[in-house]
């Protein structure tokens, strides 16, 4: 009788739950964050009082998101003692700076202060994005393809926020950054689907790929469109709270529903007695 190597319980690979949507929340807030202060950069620096602000809030949030997913979350200081091998303490000690120019811009409504927090915040969400990277045990995570998708996600979901706040204006801009969120997205897809993926992983990736296509990128550039041709600012509205929410949901999958582990694997079936040892078995896997 032949076994679905996906019913081979302890050796497929099954679902991590370390972390849930609270360690979501780190990589929700602190993408949204730092993409809100690059967007601000084309079309917040008349107002950079709003843009710092709204954008350390979301930073924050997810600082605290994540601190309440700690065990013992008053041993966090810990977390700024390794930055020489921990992604997470290079993220940590980004957000010093972080948030000393963003608390300026926000004093002083100064455009230089926020600028700087800008460019800050690309270097924070860059460390983000290898905090999963760096995540050896879940395939999904470790694939360096990841990098750049995170990254644009952030950019993305930052640039439609950014939309809201001014009531429609960055069409281009978000337009870009939803073009680049797309390739990357897809990019990272087909390479974990070439170089090998827990089935489960695979499957969850698939069943939530044609609504992110279509509430995340189909729709919003129809939006994008109307709102131009009819010089409306509802649509356009519309169309950055889209690219924001569909992006938190996809991260929300990734972390919560996608991060299936290594699994067990035989590099050879061995036998008993005399013969030749099998091929290798990694059973769960695309």
């Amino acid at each position: 009788m032949t076994v679905d190597p996906r019913e081979i319980k302890g050796v497929s690979p099954w679902l991590q739950t370390n972390w849930d949507m609270r360690a979501a929340g780190n990589f929700i807030g602190g993408g949204t964050g730092t993409g809100l202060l690059v967007a601000s950069l084309f079309q917040g620096m008349d107002q950079p009082r709003l843009f710092a602000f709204m954008g350390l809030l979301f930073v924050g949030l997810g600082l605290l998101s994540v601190w309440l997913e700690i065990g013992r979350p008053w041993r966090a200081v810990n977390l700024f003692f390794h930055p020489q091998t921990s992604w997470m303490t290079r993220e940590g000690l980004v957000a010093l700076p972080l948030f000393a120019l963003g608390g300026l811009a926000v004093l002083f409504d100064s455009g230089v202060a926020l600028t700087g927090a800008a460019l800050v915040g690309l270097v924070y969400l860059y460390c983000q994005a290898r905090i999963l990277n760096a995540a050896k045990g879940i395939p999904a995570w470790r694939h360096p393809a990841l990098v750049l998708a995170l990254m644009t996600m952030g950019l993305a979901e930052g640039a439609g926020l950014a939309m809201v706040l001014t009531a429609g204006q960055g069409a281009l801009l978000l337009l870009l950054l939803l073009a680049s969120r797309f390739v990357a997205w897809r990019h990272y897809l087909q390479r974990l689907k070439d170089d090998g993926a827990p089935l489960g992983t695979m499957r969850v990736l698939a069943a939530s790929h044609k609504l992110f296509l279509i509430a995340g990128h189909v729709l919003p550039i129809v939006l994008l469109a109307v709102g131009d041709v009819f010089d409306a600012s509802a649509p356009l509205v519309l169309a950055g709270l889209l690219v924001a929410a569909s992006g938190w949901r996809m991260k929300l999958i990734l972390i919560t529903k996608a991060a299936y582990n290594q699994g067990f694997a035989l590099p050879r079936i061995p036998v008993r007695g005399q013969g030749e040892a099998g091929a290798s078995v990694k059973p769960g896997w695309v």
